[in-house]
């Protein structure tokens, strides 16, 4: 039986745990904290997930939220400029369903469910003078730990990584009680943008406390939403988030007169440099770890892709696992699965950092279009469910115009 570990117990760490566990093999996973630990911790993330990625944790057995958490049927843009005024909108309704389940909901559940069905959890961090010992005793070893100092095993590339500072400052809060919007009362994404300022998200989710609503700020660095590094608790940070949604995006503002925070933890600041990095994390000469996830491709939330690039990559990285047999897991092999993996999260990288950057015309166009057109809407946010998709469209001028002007004859009053 081969022998792998899994150094990170996040979406994309506990989730290939998990699936090799059920194909036969001796899987370990090194978690930095227990379940306890990270029920009762800080919130980790937005984490809403389109269908596809649900469907593969529903092959998996894996979906033990999905009858409890919102189902997310559509997404929402609103364009504000100038700011606190809406310019245009336009929703996308999906062909099935997205969620968002809180990870500590979801991380300390996979945990238990990997511990009972017999996988081996060692509760300890990991230092990298540790991890060439370590590796030694597996035929392969996965860093799927996106943050602390393994992360520096792996070089950037910088051919593929355009920013080298944090592009959009982040804060978030978990609230209970605001209202469903009045003309689409469905549960649904919703995104204001507001160029050069922001952006701020909605979407319904499921926390420890049952169903919650999700808030999250996307601040161009400097401007008036980069407002968080007191890091406030939960009340400051919630009345903070009010004043701001008064005067910037009204509309949200009217469904918060009954919100409160959801726990004591329910706060989540930070920031971070989008970036790609090469699988292979050299130990020695003969040792070599393979990095996932978010430890090689790390995106801005703006797009709401990390917790589906990380089941895609976990999904990626098993297949590839499985078809491998018995033969050895060598730096070529890594790279080879890598780059299957890229093949995907290559356009949504290109995806989330055009649209960190102000948006080029042609987008532009695409979503004034969106306001007028439901079938340019429906694309849009088909996209973001696949955002393979985008390559052929909107990524691309010449492709843009043309899909555009395709469409021309369609155009009527969306919702």
């Amino acid at each position: 039986m081969r022998r792998i570990l899994i150094v990170g117990a996040g979406q994309a760490g506990l989730q290939l745990a998990l699936s090799l566990q059920g194909a036969g093999y001796d899987v370990t996973v090194m978690s930095a904290r227990t379940p306890e630990e990270i029920r009762g911790g800080r919130i980790m993330s937005t984490q809403c997930m389109f269908a596809p990625s649900l469907q593969i944790e529903r092959d998996l057995g894996l979906n033990l939220w999905e009858d409890r958490a919102p189902r997310i049927v559509a997404q929402r843009l609103t364009v504000s400029d100038p700011p606190g005024e809406v310019a245009f909108g336009f929703v996308g309704r999906w062909d099935a369903y997205a969620q968002s389940v809180d990870q500590r909901v979801k991380m300390a559940g996979w945990l238990e469910l990997f511990e009972s069905r017999g996988g081996e959890v060692v509760y300890h961090g990991v230092m990298t003078s540790e991890l060439e010992a370590l590796s030694a005793m597996y035929d392969l070893t996965v860093i799927a730990a996106g943050k602390g100092e393994l992360v520096e095993l792996f070089d950037r590339d910088p051919e593929r990584s355009p920013y080298d500072r944090p592009q959009r400052m982040l804060s978030c809060i978990y609230l209970h009680g605001m209202a469903p919007r009045p003309d689409y009362p469905e549960p649904h994404v919703r995104i204001s943008a507001l160029p050069g300022i922001g952006e701020h998200f909605f979407m319904p989710g499921y926390t420890n406390t049952g169903p919650c609503d999700i808030l999250l700020w996307e601040a161009v660095p400097g401007g008036p939403f980069d407002c968080w590094s007191d890091r406030p608790g939960p009340e400051q940070h919630l009345e903070r988030t009010l004043e701001l949604m008064r005067r910037y995006v009204p509309w949200e503002y009217e469904l918060c007169a009954d919100a409160r925070p959801t726990d004591a933890r329910c706060t989540l600041f930070g920031g971070y440099a989008p970036v790609v990095r090469h699988p292979v994390g050299r130990l020695s000469a003969t040792a070599h770890v393979l990095g996932m996830a978010d430890v090689v491709v790390a995106n801005d939330p703006v797009t709401g892709q990390g917790s589906n690039n990380a089941a895609r990559c976990a999904d990626v990285y098993y297949r590839a696992i499985l078809e491998h047999g018995g033969r050895p897991f060598d730096p070529e092999w890594m790279q080879r699965t890598f780059d299957t993996y890229w093949a995907h999260a290559r356009w949504v990288t290109a995806y989330t950092n055009m649209m960190l950057a102000p948006l080029p015309e042609h987008v532009q166009r695409v979503l004034a279009t969106a306001a007028h057109n439901p079938e340019v809407a429906y694309r849009f946010a088909k996209g973001y469910t696949d955002p393979s998709d985008f390559q052929h469209w909107i990524l691309d001028p010449e492709k843009s115009d043309a899909y555009l002007a395709s469409v021309a004859d369609k155009d009527h009053t969306a919702v």
